[in-house]
């Protein structure tokens, strides 16, 4: 099993930070997004990681190399509580340039050489799970299961779904089958409350979707649904509803209330933190 993370977009909702600073970088108090990404890749056993990249994210390389630097002032001072932090992640990380922004499907097309005939994981750095089992592991778990492409998916009940994909399904033999997946429907259009998330297991039957469905393709991003839908046609795509609490860093008021949550997870910071938030909702009124 391969991992791929795709981190080549703009950031344009982060504007003027995501200028020179890549949103995969912006931290959740100390740790940046793409870091919670990798980490849950290597907890579901992945060993091999590329992550799909663009001209202005070299800071992402840079956060995966050795700080040589700051390893021998740490190691001078006998820090060694800092050496740790700083350590380089324990997985092969690879790097490839998106050199034109042509879609999903597109960067999917590019990483073929990189994962050959092995399934892999494409995780979005946009959504991160929050506590609980490797959401990559999840989905592997189910592919073990059935063979098959398996979408990780959580049912919305209420709110606006439509900058979302959402999932129409059966159930087969104890399995949810996916039987299409709409892009962005259009409020009221949606054909369930079941939304598609951030993390896709495919299998190499990918390819061979995606390579039919550009030929079909006529302007505008390339992504995947489309290729989605072809393997769905033939009973190829499970869903995975899987457990906790995602949280949603692609918009900056998402990220703001990542930021909070992540606040209030960690044990350290959790107290302190809960009496700040009181200060300042009594002090701004906020019922």
């Amino acid at each position: 099993m391969k991992g791929v993370v795709l981190a080549a977009g703009y950031g344009t909702r982060f504007l003027p930070g995501s200028k020179t600073i890549p949103k995969e970088m912006f931290p959740l108090i100390d740790t940046p997004a793409i870091h919670f990404i990798v980490a849950e890749m290597i907890e579901a056993g992945i060993q091999d990681i590329l992550i799909v990249t663009s001209r202005r994210k070299k800071p992402l390389e840079d956060y995966f190399d050795r700080e040589v630097e700051l390893e021998k002032t740490f190691e001078g001072e006998g820090a060694h509580s800092k050496l740790h932090q700083i350590r380089p992640i324990e997985a092969n990380v690879f790097f490839m340039r998106q050199q034109r922004m042509a879609g999903t499907g597109n960067a999917l097309l590019l990483v073929e050489p990189f994962v050959g005939d092995s399934p892999f994981v494409v995780a979005y750095p946009d959504d991160l799970l929050l506590g609980g089992n490797s959401l990559s592991g999840q989905l592997i778990d189910l592919y073990r299961e059935t063979k098959m492409t398996v979408l990780a998916a959580q049912e919305q009940p209420t709110g606006d779904i439509s900058r979302y994909g959402v999932i129409a399904s059966h159930a087969e033999d104890g399995v949810e089958i996916v039987d299409r997946m709409v892009e962005k429907p259009k409020k009221g259009s949606e054909p369930s409350r079941l939304v598609a998330y951030g993390r896709y297991l495919y299998t190499p039957e990918i390819f061979p979707a995606l390579k039919e469905k550009l030929q079909e393709h006529a302007s505008g991003e390339f992504t995947q649904t489309d290729a989605i839908n072809h393997l769905a046609a033939n009973g190829r795509v499970a869903v995975k509803r899987f457990e906790g609490r995602l949280l949603d860093v692609g918009t900056p008021l998402g990220y703001l209330e990542a930021f909070v949550e992540a606040g209030l997870y960690r044990e350290e910071y959790r107290e302190p933190f809960k009496e700040i938030l009181r200060r300042v909702v009594k002090r701004e009124k906020i019922v």
